[in-house]
């Protein structure tokens, strides 16, 4: 087979629907949309969440109350088998060298380490927050660990 005999496979590029080009077209007059009604002029049909004039279910249920999902603060997590696995005797592990080893992209609100899987070498954590597990980890393996602010 070379490039020359390659074709695309059938059905693969449809012809678009003309509308409004003659009755011969077979969309011409009303261009597909069927007679009358709201969903035949233009701008037709109804916003979304509209329910006929029904109240809403938007606006039917109850809107009380404090939500704290837009000033949480989220944290990008990190298991201690990763860093096992991608760190050497004697490395610092911060927000740098975690994101140069691609291990957190930098989009959320600090570093917390958690306690997922065995450490056995000696570093130093330099990070927002560690679970406990991984602290006692951490601590049993002869790491330091530093929380900063």
């Amino acid at each position: 087979m070379e490039l020359h005999d390659l074709k695309q496979a059938i059905g693969a590029n449809k012809n678009r629907k003309r509308l409004g080009r003659g009755s011969a077209s077979g969309h011409g007059t009303t261009s597909g949309k069927g007679h009358k009604g709201q969903k035949s002029r233009s701008g037709g049909g109804v916003r979304p969440g509209f329910e006929g004039g029904q109240m809403p279910l938007s606006r039917r249920l109850p809107k009380r109350g404090f939500n704290n999902a837009r000033f949480a603060t989220v944290y990008e997590t990190v298991n201690l088998d990763t860093i096992e696995a991608r760190y050497t005797d004697g490395e610092v592990v911060s927000f740098e060298t975690l994101k140069d080893k691609n291990l957190v992209s930098g989009t959320k609100d600090g570093i917390k380490i958690l306690g997922n899987g065995e450490i056995t070498k000696k570093l130093k954590f330099e990070i927002d927050k560690i679970s406990s597990g991984a602290k006692e980890k951490c601590e049993k393996a002869g790491c330091e660990v530093v929380i900063l602010g």
